[in-house]
């Protein structure tokens, strides 16, 4: 299986950096700046060996009990993976915090200052600083996961003030469609918002965690420095 994953990885790939390249040259941006996320979801462990015999070394979950069941197939830690990063891309209940600050290196979906806070507790226990991305519903959809725009910027705020956390940016996920305004708007948003947050505190990192298979060239034009990336590389989840 994992050779099957590899031949496709080597059409798949090539397309998926080209589309990211062409979007990030007209807007006037080096390709380099993006980071394309891998994204396994659903995936056997097959998928990322071919992954990371391709080179991609930024590995995505969406699902906590996922993540570990990747890693311990990979059979190492992650940071013991040179050049390896786990991204927690999906929602993160509570309860599981402590397992998601064990095994990412970076949590892209943090919506909640609960959240936060359960994080930082077990941040703190493991005696580590935990890196992540505040999750922000910019597209105002109802029942989708996300601190709301109004809320946004003091809730960020409090989280940068965490000990044990260290905000690197901001992340969200974009509507279904393939309307192109409404992406554009949403992603527009998102980093309005990241500039905003980081004229009012330095500490809030630059990283806009947006765009995914459907909407990966709206995202890069509109800034996107993190691109997660699924079915458009490995194909339909079994």
């Amino acid at each position: 299986m994992a050779l099957a994953y590899a031949e496709r990885l080597r059409v798949t790939l090539p397309k998926v950096r080209e589309v990211i390249a062409e979007a990030a040259r007209a807007a006037g941006r080096d390709p380099r700046a993006v980071r394309l996320v891998a994204v396994t979801k659903g995936h056997p462990p097959a998928a990322l060996e071919a992954a990371l015999d391709a080179g991609l070394t930024d590995l995505g979950e969406n699902r906590v009990e996922e993540l570990a069941e990747k890693v311990a197939a990979l059979g190492r830690a992650p940071r013991a993976a040179p050049g390896v990063r786990w991204h927690m891309v999906g929602h993160v209940q509570s309860r599981k915090a402590k397992t998601a600050v064990e095994l990412a290196d970076l949590i892209h979906s943090v919506d909640t200052l609960r959240l936060a806070e359960r994080l930082a507790r077990a941040a703190l226990e493991s005696g580590r600083t935990v890196p992540l991305l505040a999750q922000v519903n910019s597209s105002g959809e109802a029942g989708k996961y996300g601190l709301s725009l109004a809320e946004a910027e003091d809730t960020v705020l409090a989280m940068v003030a965490l000990e044990g956390l260290r905000v690197e940016g901001l992340m969200t996920m974009a509507p279904l469609t393939d309307d192109g305004t409404v992406l554009s708007a949403t992603f527009g948003r998102l980093r309005d918002l990241l500039g905003r947050l980081r004229t009012a505190d330095a500490r809030v990192g630059p990283e806009l965690s947006m765009g995914m298979t459907n909407d990966l060239a709206v995202a890069v034009r509109k800034g996107s420095t993190m691109v997660r990336i699924g079915t458009a590389l490995f194909g339909e989840r079994g």
